[in-house]
């Protein structure tokens, strides 16, 4: 008996190490899986973010040096901050930064709005199937026509020579806008993008009203509450989070300006190479060669453009409570 006892206690100390490496293993592997499949997002993010950025950053501590003459080939001299002192002043990056500033203060929120009431007008009719598809159909269908093709359709319906509105308007003797002059052609780009972007807004709107429970509409309306006060109290309190979140991409896009006014150049000459920063940033890299400068400019609005997001970001985060 006692032979028999110690041979059982044998067996079990022999099988506690073997047990105890097959634990360690599977927390290993445990371990070692999250960052397995995290591999392909961190390579992509250092391909395609961090060492163009980097590149950047190391590109801009450099200037070109040309010959007065243009006998030599130009040559690329260190030069430390001085291309980021140069556009910290530059005026030009400063007057493109006031034109989508003030793009932005009229775009952004002018879309919100009309997106929130596309948004609670589609959620009342939802119960009629047919309406809703329709309604989704008609909002969602100008974001998804690509944009350049949008802009050159615009294009056509500003030009004063081949835009019906301008001739309907001649005929009945109101005198036709000038939509692509100087002081107007900022909000015909206004145009274009709040035509375009309104309905992807509509639509995660939308997703977010279909995601309340119906229980809470329905206790709203046993205490009484009319539909315009489930729309004020519940609605639009439970859409916020969604509102921060397009808030801030759509403060992004304003700063990102570059496609409507770039097509719409060849077709007004109050669109210079400068009118916006992106395009600024465009002119010097292409069209001057100045890569080096061009990179400082880049690095300067990015930073810019990070500070106004996340400004934003964090101003709709204390206003909503998320």
């Amino acid at each position: 008996m006692e032979a028999e006892i110690a041979d059982d206690l044998a067996t079990q100390a022999s099988t506690l190490p073997h047990q105890r490496r097959l634990k360690l293993r599977s927390l290993r592997m445990r371990t070692f899986i999250p960052y397995f499949f995290l591999t392909p997002a961190i390579l992509l993010f250092i391909l395609f973010f961090a060492v163009p950025v980097g590149y950047a950053v190391w590109q801009s501590l450099f200037q070109i040096h040309r010959d007065a003459l243009g006998l030599s080939a130009p040559t690329q001299v260190f030069a430390g901050l001085a291309n980021y002192q140069r556009a910290i002043t530059d005026p030009d990056l400063y007057q493109g930064f006031g034109r989508v500033l003030l793009y932005g203060l009229i775009e952004v929120p002018t879309m919100l709005v009309l997106a929130v009431f596309f948004a609670l007008l589609l959620d009342s009719a939802a119960t009629h199937a047919r309406a809703r598809a329709f309604f989704r159909i008609t909002f969602f269908l100008p974001y998804a026509i690509p944009g350049v093709i949008a802009v050159y359709i615009w294009g056509y319906l500003y030009t004063p020579q081949l835009s019906p509105i301008t001739q309907v308007l001649t005929l009945l003797h109101l005198g036709g806008p000038d939509f692509l002059g100087p002081s107007s052609v900022l909000w015909s780009i206004g145009n274009i993008a709040i035509w375009g972007g309104t309905g992807y807004q509509v639509l995660v709107i939308f997703s977010t009203l279909q995601a309340i429970s119906p229980n809470l509409y329905e206790a709203a309306r046993i205490d009484g509450c009319s539909e315009w006060q489930i729309a004020w109290f519940i609605k639009l309190r439970m859409i916020l989070p969604a509102v921060a979140l397009i808030s801030m991409f759509s403060v992004i896009g304003a700063l990102q300006l570059f496609a409507e006014p770039m097509l719409l150049g060849s077709l007004s000459s109050s669109i210079t190479s400068s009118f916006t920063p992106n395009m600024y940033l465009y002119k010097t890299a292409l069209d001057g060669g100045n890569y080096s400068y061009a990179a400082a400019l880049s690095i300067v609005w990015a930073l810019l453009t990070s500070f106004f997001s996340f400004s934003v970001l964090r101003f709709s985060r204390k206003r909503t409570g998320v």
